[in-house]
């Protein structure tokens, strides 16, 4: 068994979460040494006070789970974590821009990753595979990569599938060694988490990661 807790945001992005799911959250991560967790931007504020002096990165996302509000909503939002105590921001991508042949995803890209960079925070740009062809995960891919994006993530978790094997295997060949991958998405066992590392995949987003340690 490999350890791959290096690998792992623990995530809960649900409608219901509660102050209590948020402890939990961060209770499962510190016990396990999990790399971080990620919660709604209306957690972050809880969850970095309740991470103390803990190394457990503190994650939360920009512009979900559609992607399609104006930029300077997410750049907003953006602001908003980062003075909340926020390490890492996944932002999702305009897939409406984007299925339009517009420059706007690489703009709105390069302002948020401009923004996070100012402020030595990691920006992850989801490109939600599920409503993409292969063609256009190979552009969106690049254009990430371009705008400045430090990882290029696969999933909300809120289409119809998730982190595949065989996307992993394509962004990993579309994007240059310095961008790092997030495979998220339907990630319940040990094995999945496995595949998709060997694919290519450098951060695991996952609502079990105990489970998958254990």
């Amino acid at each position: 068994m490999r350890n791959i807790q290096k690998f792992i945001e623990h995530t809960n992005l649900k409608p219901t979460i509660t102050s209590d799911d948020v402890e939990k959250l961060l209770r499962e991560a510190q016990q396990n040494h999990l790399f971080g967790i990620c919660v709604p931007p209306f957690w972050v504020k809880k969850a970095k006070r309740d991470i103390g002096k803990s190394e457990v990165k503190l994650i939360t996302v920009i512009g979900f789970p559609l992607g399609y509000q104006m930029s300077q909503t997410k750049e907003a939002e953006t602001h908003q974590a980062i003075k909340d105590g926020v390490d890492e921001l996944d932002m999702v991508v305009n897939i409406s821009a984007v299925k339009s042949d517009m420059m706007w995803p690489k703009i709105e890209i390069a302002k948020l990753g401009k923004i996070a960079h100012e402020n030595n925070k990691i920006l992850k740009v989801i490109i939600e595979t599920a409503y993409l062809t292969e063609k256009e995960i190979v552009s969106l891919c690049k254009i990430a990569a371009d705008a400045g994006a430090d990882y290029v993530k696969t999933s909300t978790g809120f289409a119809s599938e998730g982190a595949k094997v065989e996307n992993i295997a394509l962004m990993r060949k579309s994007l240059p060694d310095h961008v790092g991958i997030k495979a998220s998405g339907g990630i319940k066992t040990y094995h999945e988490a496995i595949s998709l590392i060997d694919a290519g995949a450098d951060r695991i987003g996952t609502s079990n990661g105990p489970g998958i340690i254990r």
